[in-house]
């Protein structure tokens, strides 16, 4: 670990003279905060971007928190919300308008496809979704009245990669604001404020929290946008974070970095695993040198995590789901990023509603944990012979 990364996650922000001298930071589990007179409170009510009033604007805790995000991401400041999908949805909505029109990658998260093709047409917001894998797409989805790029790099369960840095000079060229999803990377693996986007958003809920027992998003960028988007949609909407679920995040942080390299270490062994397995048609995982970007890859990340998605060879629904019942060490579940490993296959949302119809069902993606790789590996070869 860096001297500088070790800094960030472990006293980076922390103020220990003004908290007791504790080694672990004590939580403000205040909602509320006074004043002694109306003029100190009043110029607080000018300020609470940075000054506690109520906790739904600015907490201490949570402050410690954004500090050390936005250190992590190389951002001016970042603030923290009740989930990810809160995050991107406060994001996009405080840079556009009735008229405006957004680009963003084809198969994105499934919370921002409904921000997109549910929630914002109905207040005159256009949309197009691009294959991403191609930077030249977005700027032929560019309208007169495109205000708004989406990047997720990569994408959800395809793990497609776009050319971060490709995507976000087209979008200066034409005054387009840029947004990339960052939680399949975390900080340590990718930075894309680095590659020229103005925002970066976070599930902290996978890796910063690491621990499976908080829900929370986080968005990072320079200090105008962040005023910008705490100013209304922030304070409107109301997705802050509780204190002591910052304080969990901040507990999390401590060992990103450990967490993180273990799972991209297990993640390396079961891909090469699965992808030499008869009964694998595909590994969708961007360390391969087989996966057809391994090499945009190997430019814009400093390591591949452990979220990979692979294809069966089977002939039904059935098979897929007697694999998926067999396996004994990866749990049935969604989202990622904790001690243990999990599977979430396609085939679970099939359905006239579902927003996976179009993949195919024998896709179960797979989060590559802290467990032994041997085990993990052991785990799907038994499961495999099921099929």
């Amino acid at each position: 670990m860096t001297d500088d990364l070790s800094h960030i996650l472990a006293h980076l922000g922390e103020d220990r003279e003004r908290g007791f001298d504790a080694v672990v930071p004590p939580i403000v589990q205040s909602g509320n905060f006074t004043y002694p007179t109306v003029a100190a409170m009043r110029a607080v009510v000018q300020q609470e971007f940075d000054r506690p009033l109520y906790t739904r604007g600015f907490n201490p805790t949570v402050a410690m928190l954004r500090e050390k995000v936005a250190a992590l991401e190389g951002a001016e400041d970042a603030l923290v919300f009740s989930s990810g999908s809160a995050a991107i949805a406060a994001a996009v909505i405080a840079h556009v308008k009735a008229g405006d029109h957004i680009v963003c990658v084809q198969k994105p998260y499934s919370w921002t496809k409904k921000l997109l093709a549910e929630l914002l047409p109905r207040f005159g917001v256009e949309h197009t979704f691009v294959d991403g894998t191609d930077a030249e797409n977005y700027r032929r989805a560019i309208k007169p009245n495109t205000t708004f790029f989406i990047l997720e790099s990569p994408n959800s369960l395809t793990f497609e990669l776009q050319d971060i840095a490709a995507v976000c000079a087209i979008a200066k060229e034409h005054g387009i604001v840029t947004l990339c999803d960052n939680s399949f990377s975390s900080p340590l693996f990718q930075n894309p404020i680095a590659l020229g986007a103005d925002m970066v958003a976070h599930s902290a809920t996978k890796y910063l929290n690491g621990h499976s027992d908080v829900v929370a998003g986080v968005l990072a960028g320079s200090k105008e946008r962040m005023r910008k988007v705490m100013s209304k949609e922030f304070m409107t909407l109301g997705a802050a974070p509780s204190p002591h679920d910052a304080w969990l995040l901040m507990r999390g942080l401590r060992t990103l970095e450990l967490r993180m390299h273990r799972s991209a270490d297990s993640a390396e062994k079961v891909a090469r695993f699965l992808e030499a397995h008869p009964l694998v048609k595909r590994v969708h995982w961007p360390g391969l040198p087989s996966h057809p970007q391994h090499a945009l890859a190997t430019k814009q990340m400093k390591r591949v995590a452990g979220l990979m998605t692979i294809e069966l060879d089977a002939p039904d629904v059935v098979a897929v789901e007697r694999f998926c019942d067999n396996l004994k060490r990866f749990l049935i579940a969604v989202s990622w990023g904790g001690y243990e490993s999990l599977q979430w296959p396609v085939c679970a949302l099939q359905g006239p509603s579902g927003y996976y119809t179009d993949l195919p069902f024998t896709m179960v993606r797979l989060y590559i944990g802290l467990e032994d790789a041997d085990a993990l590996i052991a785990d799907l070869e038994q499961a495999l012979k099921n099929i």
